[in-house]
């Protein structure tokens, strides 16, 4: 089965062009390759497909084999393996995705692809649509105790479901033991919950780590990005509606409107392309 690996902002990605591997078990295939030991390693796995609604339809997995409905820096480095190699040849296009159709801007320089934005849609502050259980319409630091400490959490379906914490200091907090801990929390978060940590640097640069809903630790998150510029602005931590967020890999650049319409932008990079034998 021949592959590419590609990175965002350090989430990496295995990515199989599905028009030519139409027979694979997605799910079993995403926990063999994504295997940073016996496979070949990543935090999730996609493959293509001809869509009915769109110019391409992506299929995401995390590394624990869970269907994913979307990812953030995966969407990019999809566009980027479907574009270069010949998929889809256009530097505006759509993906069908299970979190629904996106729109894809290349910018090009030198006949490479130097920038790619996403037109992620409206983010959804209702606790219904995240979903979440807490008694209030939105969740807006909402206080909850998880491993005997009380947390203000704040959350949105931007996509797929986020949670985000603020921060003043990172040593403070055991991201990877409460994050899990808020992940699985499904009396709250019956479909569980990607869980970000922010500090708010000033009105146009935030800093963030991210535990990622069924792939744990991960260097970057397109969505959570997402999430976390439109959570702060709603809670008047930033004024402006352009952000950069530094992850633990790289850099996402996120704009919005007025109603939170969403438009993700930064890079994605080819890693190897090879072959897998198992």
């Amino acid at each position: 089965m021949k592959f590419s690996k590609l990175q965002a902002a350090g989430n990496d990605f295995i990515l199989v062009n599905g028009v030519e591997y139409r027979d694979l078990n997605l799910s079993s295939t995403a926990k063999k390759v994504c295997d940073r030991h016996f496979g070949i390693g990543a935090d999730g796995f996609m493959t293509c497909e001809e869509s009915k609604v769109a110019d391409i339809k992506m299929n995401y997995y995390n590394s624990d084999g869970s269907r994913g409905e979307m990812c953030g820096n995966g969407i990019r480095c999809f566009s980027k393996f479907v574009y270069d190699n010949g998929v889809v040849r256009k530097e505006n296009f759509s993906v069908e995705t299970d979190a629904g159709i996106k729109y894809i801007n290349l910018t090009l320089e030198n006949e490479e692809i130097k920038y790619i934005s996403v037109d992620m849609g409206r983010a959804d502050f209702r606790a219904a649509s995240v979903p979440c259980t807490l008694d209030n319409e939105i969740i807006l630091e909402k206080e909850i105790e998880v491993e005997g400490e009380k947390l203000k959490i704040s959350s949105v379906l931007m996509g797929v479901p986020h949670t985000v914490i603020l921060v003043d200091d990172y040593d403070n907090y055991d991201i990877d033991r409460l994050g899990k801990a808020i992940e699985y929390s499904i009396d709250i978060f019956p479909r569980k919950t990607n869980v970000n940590f922010i500090q708010v640097v000033d009105d146009e640069n935030i800093t963030i780590k991210t535990w990622e809903r069924g792939a744990s630790r991960t260097l970057g998150c397109g969505t959570g990005c997402c999430s976390a510029a439109v959570i702060a602005h709603k809670l008047g931590k930033i004024k402006g509606n352009s952000v950069k967020l530094t992850t633990e890999g790289g850099e996402v650049f996120v704009t919005f409107d007025n109603e939170y319409n969403v438009i993700m932008k930064g890079s994605a990079e080819t890693i190897c392309t090879g072959e897998f034998l198992k």
